[in-house]
């Protein structure tokens, strides 16, 4: 029974995830496609920005929200999340980006002054292909920077002594400033999934330069992880199919987490007295 309630939850993440790439990218390349002229860069930013924030919030207690290949990697790295796993989440999260992508093609193509060819769907490049000329180096270097922003800051906002019902400005808010930066360089991907999703219906250029947005964001995840257990510790997952949101073990001296102060400096005979549950994996006494 066990084993098929946590199969259930390990579907439900994985549809979250499709759902919430899909929303991510019709927000935000929809924004820079549909609306790019009206809003420019700084409402392209907040419309990538703003768009995480919600999600975090909406499918967040499903599936984390990741959303994103490069989160995902960062937190099989931590720990936080079984390979098997990560595996059918970047399947969703591609697949959720080029249903996205392709639901963004289909309004721009109703404008008649739209062209495919030309406009593209929000890809990412470098060279001739960035907005303004960066080069290779200089679009690979902000690449892996600027995906160790976010996955540091996910990590970071989401480990348990952090404050929860915050942690989506957090997010959205690093993602949106991200946007700022890495618009003018590469369009700004840090994220392959998005990047497969625009690529695959801008065609070109587009799918010949794709390989640096998948390859720069996994590094930078790869380390925004490695980063984030120097500074706050790392912790196992008990199995497949579940998802470790604590980060440390019970001994840790910055475990922060309420029960951990249930009852300190009390008197146990006072009415209304709460004793501390025990510490995972221990047997209650009788």
């Amino acid at each position: 029974m066990a084993e098929a309630d946590r199969s259930t939850s390990a579907w439900r993440s994985y549809v979250a995830e499709f759902i919430g790439t899909l929303v991510l990218v019709l927000g935000g390349v929809g924004a820079a496609v549909l609306a790019g002229p009206y809003i420019g860069n700084v409402g392209i930013a907040a419309a990538f920005g703003v768009t995480l924030l919600f999600l975090v919030y909406a499918i967040g207690p499903i599936s984390g929200c990741h959303v994103n290949p490069a989160v995902t990697a960062g937190l099989v790295i931590t720990g936080k999340i079984a390979l098997k796993d990560a595996i059918f989440y970047v399947i969703a999260q591609c697949l959720g980006a080029i249903a996205g992508a392709a639901i963004v093609l289909g309004i721009a193509s109703g404008n008649p002054t739209y062209d495919r060819a030309v406009d593209g769907v929000g890809s990412n490049g470098f060279g001739a292909n960035s907005p303004t000329g960066f080069s290779f180096g200089s679009v690979f270097a902000a690449e892996v920077a600027l995906t160790f922003i976010l996955v540091f800051v996910v990590l970071a906002a989401t480990d348990r002594i952090g404050t929860a019902a915050l942690a989506g400005t957090a997010i959205g808010g690093a993602l949106g400033v991200i946007h700022l930066i890495g618009i003018p360089i590469s369009g700004t991907s840090v994220n392959p999934a998005r990047s497969l999703g625009s690529a695959v219906f801008s065609g070109g250029e587009a799918m010949a330069q794709l390989w640096v947005f998948i390859v720069a964001p996994l590094i930078g995840g790869v380390v925004g992880a490695l980063v984030y257990n120097i500074v706050f510790g790392q912790d196992e997952i008990e199995g497949e199919g579940g998802l470790n949101v604590d980060g440390r073990g019970d001994e840790d001296p910055l475990d922060r987490s309420p029960e951990r102060f249930v009852g300190v400096d009390s008197d146990p005979t006072t009415p209304g007295h709460d004793t501390p549950p025990p510490a995972r994996g221990s047997s209650p006494t009788a």
